[in-house]
């Protein structure tokens, strides 16, 4: 964990919390993010809190993650208060909200944990070792991480759809009484931003032009792990006449690689017109702008079929997918890139494998409460508080305009070479 702040941060936090306050009698909310994805569902959720002048909200980075990198810099980028670790966990606050698992039993509040990504569906990779293998839980319902010494850390566990209910009682039953179904809030704003496709596409520059949207998840059996060159393949092939590329790949991968090394892997692709979106906007803005989806077994590729996008699987591990869950879903419908054939042909016939009706599924799938996420979650976070809600219903607001990273002025001599 990179942590560049060793001193004490004063605020309206701790002991002396009077010294310096002007707003009285405020709630004291401490926001966790574990890496940068967590951070950017917690971007979907802290907004519902942070207009309350009876609420001051401050960050930290959990060091539970071999993901950090960058996470400091983002949180700060935001503008808020951002506590060290250590101080955080010496202090006290009126709630903590989580979008992972991962060390909260260290922290002194009662803890909400909102899960992000498109809902429990792949399995925990496999340790490697010695000993004999055993079953894989499902993440973000791991037991050893929401059950620590004896005692369930969240008091409050955020499901967007009923069905996960059925999950956690086989995953972890320890924390059913804490559970309830929110919906989902990441989809819900993809829903309100479906009028503003026009707006995302000519951000993207688009045009007359189909867009065709890649995203990788993260790890050995993601799109990227096993075709390294994707985002080269589809660049030299298709037409740029006809498509515009615009790729996401998971934040871990910009964590773990930082983003000198991303863009100078991609500086070839950037210069034959790709558009590559940094890791913590602009991929749910593409999905809304997008005419095909080329993904794996992430999240952004089914919240893209969810949306009506036809979906191809440029890869899609069927031993990294829990078995009857919505990922194993989409892969069961979803046709896969043949590799050795031509991809014009093969992003046309895409359409032919979705009805409305399979799209429609898809998003019921997502949500049981749909577009009711930020009312049920912020309802959630105020009884933790013991602070009456606001009367008003929280906006939800579509998600900004893409700004994809800028095409690299150095780059490496064979990636010029192949660019030219």
């Amino acid at each position: 964990m990179e942590c560049t702040t060793h001193a004490w941060v004063p605020g309206p936090f701790g002991l002396d919390a009077r010294r310096g306050s002007t707003m009285p009698d405020q709630r004291t909310v401490l926001a966790v993010a574990h890496h940068l994805t967590a951070a950017t569902r917690l971007a979907d959720v802290m907004p519902l809190l942070e207009t309350d002048r009876r609420v001051a909200v401050a960050y930290t980075a959990a060091p539970a993650s071999a993901f950090t990198g960058g996470l400091e810099e983002h949180l700060r980028d935001l503008g808020g208060l951002v506590l060290p670790w250590w101080q955080a966990v010496t202090t006290r606050f009126d709630l903590v909200v989580a979008a992972s698992h991962g060390m909260l039993e260290n922290l002194h509040g009662p803890v909400m944990t909102v899960l992000h990504g498109a809902g429990p569906g792949k399995l925990l990779g496999r340790l490697r070792g010695a000993g004999p293998p055993a079953a894989r839980p499902v993440t973000g319902l791991i037991r050893e991480r929401i059950v620590v010494a004896g005692r369930v850390v969240p008091s409050s566990l955020a499901l967007a759809h009923e069905r996960h209910l059925g999950m956690l009682d086989h995953e972890c039953p320890e924390a059913r009484p804490v559970a309830f179904v929110c919906g989902d809030p990441c989809l819900d704003r993809l829903t309100a931003s479906l009028p503003y496709r026009e707006a995302y596409r000519r951000a993207l520059g688009v045009g007359g032009r189909r867009l065709v949207f890649v995203s990788s998840t993260w790890d050995r059996d993601s799109l990227l792990g096993t075709h390294p060159d994707v985002l080269l393949r589809l660049a030299t092939e298709l037409p740029r006449d006809e498509y515009q590329i615009v790729a996401a790949l998971h934040p871990h991968v910009w964590s773990w690689y930082r983003r000198r090394q991303v863009l100078s892997w991609h500086a070839d692709c950037l210069r034959l017109g790709v558009r590559l979106l940094p890791p913590e906007e602009g991929w749910r803005a593409a999905l809304v702008a997008a005419d095909r989806v080329i993904g794996d077994h992430g999240s952004v590729t089914y919240y893209g079929a969810a949306l009506g996008v036809p979906v191809l699987l440029g890869t899609f591990p069927e031993d990294s997918v829990a078995p009857g869950t919505h990922t194993a879903r989409l892969g069961a419908v979803a046709p896969r890139v043949e590799w050795d054939r031509p991809l014009v042909p093969q992003l046309a016939e895409a359409a032919h494998a979705f009805t409305d009706r399979v799209h429609d599924e898809m998003r019921r799938d997502l949500s049981s409460r749909p577009g009711e996420a930020a009312r049920l979650i912020r309802a959630e976070m105020y009884r933790l508080m013991r602070l009456e809600d606001r009367a008003c219903p929280p906006d939800v607001l579509p998600v900004p305009a893409p700004a994809p990273v800028a095409v690299p002025e150095a780059c490496p001599p064979a990636a010029r070479l192949r660019a030219a």
